[in-house]
């Protein structure tokens, strides 16, 4: 699994700058977004092995989603519908394991994002030099709380949010959360870089041990809320 470390960003986003707000070559169809992870409400008590940063590599319509924490440890999301794959791994320490999803199955750890409504804004706004538009969420749970997101179009990949809770927006998401357990995961892009990514990112890993959704739901809650 490709996780990076956190100095290893730090050092790329020091070089490039701590803001991406006057770059953005236009309708990539490949490359990495960088994002920094914030957290709110009840996220456990060890902090320092939180998650800090998510990196989405995206080629066409094949698209992987890697939060990471500390060594080697972390949750990716990988979906590459041209081969069939919605698969979620989970490295801790030495446990390796992944879940084998179907097309228009959610990824495994959103539970509590069941049932969210999605409501189209007219606002607008510029991240990392994309134009954006904005987007309204309201959590069942907590109908009173609405969050706002931002997702371009200016980014060519074809349903970039299959099998994650934001499916029906057509567009990257640059400004997002989600819910997992307890944690409450807000995302930032803070950095996209346009390179050549290679096909074999986007196949199936081995020396995983495939279980249940139910199992590596258990595990992913234990991850991020420690």
């Amino acid at each position: 699994m490709r996780f990076r470390s956190g100095l290893f960003i730090a050092v790329i986003i020091a070089i490039t700058g701590n803001s991406c707000k006057d770059k953005g070559e236009k309708n990539i169809d490949q490359g990495e977004i960088h994002y920094t992870i914030e957290y709110k409400g009840n996220v456990g008590t060890v902090k320092d092995f939180m998650p800090k940063n998510l990196i989405v590599s995206f080629k066409d319509n094949k698209i992987l989603f890697e939060i990471s924490t500390i060594g080697n440890s972390g949750i990716l999301n990988l979906s590459n519908p041209e081969d069939g794959i919605y698969d979620t791994y989970i490295s801790l320490f030495t446990i390796r394991y992944f879940y084998a999803g179907e097309e228009g199955e959610i990824h495994p750890g959103f539970e509590a994002m069941e049932g969210m409504e999605i409501r189209k804004t007219s606002r607008t706004s510029v991240i990392c030099g994309f134009n954006c538009k904005g987007a309204e969420i309201t959590i069942p749970s907590n109908p009173d709380n609405v969050h706002e997101i931002w997702y371009t179009n200016e980014i060519n990949v074809k349903n970039p949010n299959a099998a994650t809770p934001y499916s029906e927006l057509d567009g990257v998401l640059m400004s997002f959360f989600f819910i997992m357990g307890s944690a409450e995961m807000h995302f930032m892009a803070e950095t996209v870089f346009k390179k050549e990514i290679p096909d074999k990112y986007f196949e199936r890993r081995d020396k995983y041990v495939r279980i249940s959704k139910k199992d590596i739901d258990s595990f992913i809650n234990r991850m991020i809320n420690l």
